[in-house]
């Protein structure tokens, strides 16, 4: 083996070590009976049955899910009309303001954008009388605000590397273009689509900043009941949290990608 395969072979074994031994370690002492999370004493479960038990978590867990789900869905819709006009629709007038638009949530500071809002939605529940309060809703708007952005740019660059001339083929044959974008454009692009839509999921049921601005009374999402937790000392039963979430989305990305592969399969086949 050459020298260089050599070092290369372990720079990325010293790479995956440093990402992943953590987490390793995370999982075993999730199984860990002591209450101090870095000293093991025995295998138990305790923690498991404590987090079960917990209704803060438990209660914070489905809100931060529905949040997550309802952003990830209108983000995707909402994206891919975005990512659709910036690939297809040309320098139209307006066309650089429309895209500084879709790319500002990327570059300015989720802190000032929390900020933003949060003086948006204030104004808006003296003058008009809604948002009543902050929860569900005003963190939804802020998670979608952020999100789709994302989708926007991952279908415009996967709408610009379509072939056109399937579409103008399904348009000469007489399809209107309603017609041609769900029929043909759409599921050409679905593996975008569902790319956004996983990013869309994660970052909305991960986001912390935002959520922290855009939450109120009794709508206390997830990471900010692990983040105050945290911030008073390690707990065993947050290891348990974590252990069941990577395995949740191992499961997830496993089962995502098999259907992805065997759909492009298909996709191939019949195009051969």
């Amino acid at each position: 083996m050459k020298p260089n395969r050599t070092l290369q072979l372990i720079a990325l074994g010293i790479g995956f070590a440093f990402l992943y031994i953590p987490i390793l370690s995370l999982v075993v002492y999730s199984f860990n009976e002591s209450q101090l999370v870095t000293v093991w004493t025995r295998f138990s479960t305790r923690w498991y049955a404590a987090l079960a038990q917990d209704d803060e978590l438990i209660t914070s867990f489905w809100l931060s899910l529905r949040i997550a789900l309802a952003t990830a869905f209108a983000s995707v819709v909402i994206g891919t009309w975005a990512g659709f006009v910036l690939a297809r629709m040309g320098r139209f007038r307006g066309f650089t303001l429309f895209t500084g638009m879709i790319n500002a949530p990327l570059v300015i500071p989720e802190v000032i954008q929390g900020i933003s809002l949060l003086l948006l939605f204030i104004e808006m529940g003296k003058w008009l009388g809604w948002p009543e309060g902050r929860g569900f809703t005003t963190i939804w708007i802020g998670h979608v605000m952020l999100c789709m952005s994302y989708v926007a740019i991952i279908v415009q660059s996967r709408v610009r590397d379509l072939n056109p001339s399937l579409e103008e083929a399904a348009l000469d044959l007489g399809a209107t273009p309603l017609k041609v974008f769900f029929a043909i454009t759409l599921p050409l692009i679905s593996q975008a689509l569902m790319a956004g839509w996983l990013l869309s999921f994660t970052l909305s049921i991960d986001d912390l900043v935002l959520s922290a601005f855009l939450s109120g009374p009794g709508s206390t999402t997830l990471p900010l009941v692990v983040f105050s937790r945290v911030r008073l000392g390690l707990n065993p039963e947050m290891n348990a949290l974590a252990t069941l979430f990577i395995a949740v989305v191992t499961v997830g990305v496993v089962v995502i990608n098999y259907f992805m592969l065997r759909a492009e399969k298909r996709r191939l086949a019949g195009v051969a």
